[in-house]
């Protein structure tokens, strides 16, 4: 038997995007003063597939959109902390472009999965 979110596409591409930012900033170098952004990357980046989850085992559509829309804020959280990691050089270029892909792409995933419920009787 599996949970209903192992099915959705943008739940398995949120996992896989967590991981993917655990292991940037596991390869971050520095001597870990900043260690609170550096948990809170992880933290917001795991959010984002915990919160469809979440979602998807709450009681109504209507409160699976809201958990989908938390799930957005916390991508936007994750790009922005590591935004800010770029600028300090603590990842290259290419590592954010990469996982920029990915974030648009789960985004786009999200908006799609939030009209496809919103469009449907609530």
């Amino acid at each position: 038997m599996k949970f209903g979110y192992e099915d959705l596409d943008v739940w398995n591409k949120a996992v896989e995007f967590a991981v993917e930012v655990i292991e940037i900033v596991e390869n971050i170098p520095t001597d870990r003063k900043h260690y609170r952004l550096l948990e809170q990357v992880e933290s917001s980046s795991a959010s984002i597939s915990m919160n469809i989850a979440e979602g998807k085992g709450r009681f109504s559509k209507k409160e699976f959109v809201q958990y989908l829309y938390i799930s957005r804020g916390s991508l936007y959280e994750t790009m922005t902390l590591l935004e800010i990691f770029r600028r300090k050089k603590w990842i290259s270029v290419e590592s954010y472009s990469k996982i920029e892909v990915h974030a648009k792409e789960i985004v786009s995933m999200i908006k799609g999965l939030i009209n496809s419920i919103s469009n449907k009787k609530l």
